[in-house]
């Protein structure tokens, strides 16, 4: 049955464009009781899904608990393209290999989000792979450069004489392609994406379809509260990552962030959450309380409520009250550096896996982040004398029981 609740749709959308053919889609859908048809594609160009990644599955999730198709599309072979969006030069083209076992991490951890009994996955090189030569000539006439260079990054990169290959112009015209092949009514995207989107439009519109509405959300700040979240910045929440890893990251961004994450990553109602800015604006709500309930709630969405209730309980025990996680891996120290009768700090902090190299111990002592038996290791020239038998803490998270 189609229900539609448009108030819930437009909640996080930076843009909804045409709005008015928008209402009319959902009011015919509603009057038919036929669903629409959904779009969003993923690009598999990382393996895991993010935080930010959610934002666009969650407008999916109320398209999807309203009753509408929705079709998660994964980009195998738009993915070998490499979307130009944003860039001042080409992407690194992935291998067929490299997309296809990204693709097999996407099809897994998108259902922790959508319910998969009622989503379509589709892969575009299910069509975009057997086009003929003369088929893609033909896609390509649909389009020309004019309207190609009004694209911010397109242009600026023309201007000023940097490379824009043919490969490039075919991005968003395979995108597009893909909103005729599943007669899309509605396509989401990042802010990001707007262009490509609209591409859709026009090029369904040639076809001789009804034109896709396109609804586009922001782009989800990272964790440095400064770029958008992306694994390659390091500055993410991986959807996958343990209960205490999700809580404790939510609980480290700055407090005028987190309502950004309210509003694109819970369904808080707003007058709730509205009530927590007051609150803390007035001085009658401590901020890190708005925030507990936050990361609570992100938390759950991954594993269940008492999950996320324990997450709270841990992050309280090793931050407020200073006490250690229930679970800590011990690191027993080889017989061959016991001989030694000491240990160079450093040394330890990389055998027992809390930094990759030297020079990574070195800055995390030099920034006051390691502790042996709550003790701050004073600098990087210090050493532990054998036996040995305490816990090493680095950073805010890594704690290792030493043994030896």
């Amino acid at each position: 049955m189609i229900r539609n609740d448009i108030e819930l749709l437009k909640r996080g959308t930076e843009e909804i464009l045409p709005f008015e053919e928008f209402k009319k889609k959902l009011e015919r859908s509603e009057l038919e009781q036929k669903p629409l048809v959904i779009k969003a594609g993923f690009d598999p160009t990382a393996p895991d899904i993010h935080l930010g990644h959610t934002v666009l599955l969650r407008k999916m999730k109320h398209f999807q608990d309203m009753g509408h198709t929705v079709v998660f599309l994964i980009g195998d072979f738009t993915g070998m393209i490499g979307d130009p969006s944003g860039r001042s030069e080409a992407r690194r083209r992935l291998t067929r290999e490299e997309v296809a076992e990204n693709a097999e991490t996407y099809k897994r951890q998108v259902f922790r989000i959508l319910d998969k009994n009622k989503t379509i996955i589709e892969f575009n090189s299910t069509w975009c792979s057997t086009m003929t030569f003369v088929e893609v000539l033909e896609l390509s006439a649909k389009y020309n450069v004019a309207r190609m260079l009004e694209r911010d990054d397109f242009a600026n990169r023309y201007k000023s004489g940097r490379p824009i290959s043919i490969l490039e112009f075919m991005y968003p015209l395979v995108q597009g392609y893909d909103s005729v092949v599943l007669k899309a009514d509605v396509e989401l995207g990042g802010t990001d994406q707007k262009f490509n989107l609209l591409v859709g439009r026009d090029l369904q519109r040639e076809y001789g379809q009804e034109s896709q509405v396109i609804m586009t959300v922001p782009l989800l700040v990272g964790l440095d509260g400064v770029q958008k979240m992306s694994k390659s910045l390091n500055n993410y929440i991986g959807i996958e990552e343990s209960p205490r890893d999700i809580f404790g990251k939510v609980m480290s961004i700055s407090d005028d962030l987190m309502f950004l994450y309210f509003d694109l990553v819970t369904d808080i109602p707003r007058e709730e959450v509205n009530k927590y800015r007051e609150g803390i604006s007035d001085g009658s709500i401590h901020p890190r309380d708005v925030k507990v309930k936050l990361a609570k709630n992100i938390c759950a969405q991954f594993y269940d409520e008492e999950t996320a209730v324990q997450a709270a309980a841990e992050f309280n025990r090793i931050f407020v009250e200073k006490e250690l996680p229930d679970a800590v891996n011990e690191y027993h120290i080889p017989e061959i550096e016991k001989l030694q009768g000491k240990i160079w700090i450093v040394k330890l902090i990389v055998l027992a896996g809390l930094a990759a190299t030297n020079g990574e111990a070195r800055r995390l002592i030099r920034g006051g982040g390691v502790y042996f038996e709550g003790a701050k290791i004073p600098g990087e020239d210090f050493e532990l004398t054998f036996p040995l038998n305490g816990i090493l803490k680095v950073g805010k998270r890594k704690f290792v029981k030493i043994v030896g």
